[in-house]
């Protein structure tokens, strides 16, 4: 076995190591959400095509999610500090880059060192945590602060995002990035400790390929489906990501050490709590993308209101720090995890009521039980899955929580993101012959549209009832996620994932 790696730090320097942590993926969430309001700037500007606009938008997600499971080995094997900071100078150079790009391939191949960027930052902050808090409850009160300041950047996003474009140029949501980088490389150097695998063995590279090979292609089916429809790209790609995804697993039982232990999967905890994490950001990533929408087109907000009006669910993220350590005291795990996912359900059916809402203050009261429950759950999977291996197998092991929140991300956005258009598009009470022009989506025909015209209320009125099915199909998805946590995860204090660490 590997000598344990666990990193001794002081009380005081451990926590402000923290805060550099959660400022890092605070980051990486923020840049995550707050390219979507800069699309029609960014679009006049540069005049990319329909297909251009896909690709800026997709191939951040694309590269990050297909980089993840390699690079937080490699964190494990040359040191996570070294990883995150040179992963950090990256994620500054291509920000840069992004904000004075003069055409739309730049643009495209900006974002693409951003995703690559972003996959050395993301389990590289996870592994360190599992490394400086070996204490079990510090830990979890750490992921829940890490979990706050990930969810809560999704709810910045917009906010942000709307506070500069109502300023300055486009650029200025990539350009933002760049002072943040600079103190957090500052602040990391001489915060953070350094730890690797004392052990690691020798680095695989075709299972760092095929790991790639079966993740990206499987991401890019989903958004090419929704994007284009299920076609011969959609089919091809997906079945180039589940054959490579069928020879990685292959590959990782007959190698040691593996790139990722797959047997931990037989856990039935293990499984249960990635799978409640996927099902948590995919419905709280589903819900901000396109609610976003909903407050702009719908009610009429400004990019920084709209922004604003979601702040209930970063607020209630950050109560589930103070509360998540009692409730999983005294529920266990399991229970805590479900309990979660149910409160979250209920939030989502209540925001589909409140959509019809005339007066705002409904719509974000109905926010709060979604942030508590999904910050809750969140917080709990990502101890259950971390804590799943040895702290020198954090890195592979946070890769996996990170994969399962990058699906989560394009899941939550695509899934939902198909059930809003074909919705809208099923509600649509218009004539026949002023069809065409407003049915392709809620932007382009309010866009297209006359705001005196007649055809504006029942537009606006499609989209809301459209929004109301797809928060109630994403309450039920997660009232059923939630079952599955309640009858796979155990409610002792420790998981049973804890006695795979102990095998390890």
């Amino acid at each position: 076995m590997a000598m344990n790696d666990v990193v001794v730090v002081g009380g005081r320097r451990r926590w402000a190591a923290l805060g550099v942590l959660v400022g890092s993926v605070l980051l990486l969430a923020i840049d995550g959400t707050v390219l979507y309001l800069a699309v029609p700037s960014l679009s006049r500007d540069l005049a990319p095509t329909a297909t251009e606009v896909l690709w800026i938008g997709d191939v951040y997600s694309l590269a990050l999610a297909g980089l993840l499971v390699t690079t937080g080995t490699l964190a494990d094997r040359v040191g996570r500090k070294r990883v995150l900071l040179v992963g950090t100078a990256a994620f500054g150079a291509a920000s840069l880059l992004a904000a004075f790009s003069t055409s739309s391939e730049m643009l495209i191949g900006a974002r693409l060192l951003l995703g690559v960027a972003g996959a050395t930052i993301m389990p590289s902050t996870l592994s360190i945590i599992r490394n400086l808090f070996p204490d079990a409850r510090e830990r979890t009160r750490a992921i829940a602060i890490w979990s706050a300041g990930s969810g809560g950047g999704l709810a910045l996003g917009p906010l942000i995002g709307g506070a500069l474009l109502e300023r300055f140029w486009w650029g200025s949501v990539f350009l933002v990035n760049v002072p943040v980088v600079v103190v957090f490389l500052v602040a990391g150097g001489l915060l953070l400790p350094e730890s690797r695998n004392p052990d690691p063995g020798r680095f695989d590279l075709v299972s760092a390929g095929l790991s790639f090979a079966a993740i990206t292609p499987l991401v890019y089916a989903v958004k090419h489906a929704v994007g284009s429809g299920p076609d011969g790209w959609t089919v091809g790609s997906a079945l180039v990501g589940l054959v490579a995804a069928v020879l990685f697993v292959r590959r990782q039982r007959r190698t040691d050490p593996p790139l990722i232990d797959v047997g931990l999967f037989r856990n039935a905890a293990f499984t249960g709590a990635v799978l409640a994490n996927v099902i948590a950001i995919f419905a709280l990533t589903g819900l901000l993308f396109f609610f976003s929408q909903y407050l702009q087109f719908v009610r009429g907000f400004s990019p920084l209101v709209a922004g604003l009006a979601e702040m209930p669910t970063m607020v209630a993220s950050v109560v589930v720090i103070g509360v998540v350590g009692v409730v999983a005291a005294r529920w266990g795990t399991g229970r805590a995890v479900a309990a979660g996912l149910a409160t979250a359900a209920v939030g989502l059916l209540l925001v589909a009521v409140a959509e019809g809402a005339e007066s705002y203050l409904w719509l974000g009261l109905a926010l709060l039980p979604v942030g508590l429950g999904v910050g809750l759950a969140m917080t709990l999977t990502v101890d259950a899955v971390v804590s799943a291996v040895p702290p020198h197998r954090a890195g592979a092991a946070s890769a996996i929580s990170e994969t399962a929140y990058e699906l989560g991300v394009v899941l939550g956005i695509a899934v939902l993101g198909s059930v809003v258009t074909l919705a809208y598009r099923a509600n649509l009470d218009v004539p026949g012959a002023a069809r065409p022009a407003v049915e392709d989506s809620v932007g382009s025909a309010l866009a297209a549209l006359d705001p005196a015209s007649p055809l504006v209320a029942p537009v606006k009125e499609a989209f809301t009832i459209a929004m109301q099915t797809t928060s109630t199909i994403a309450a039920v998805i997660t009232a059923v996620a939630a079952l599955v946590a309640w009858r796979t995860i155990p409610s002792g204090r420790n998981t049973g994932t804890r006695s795979a660490s102990e095998g390890a």
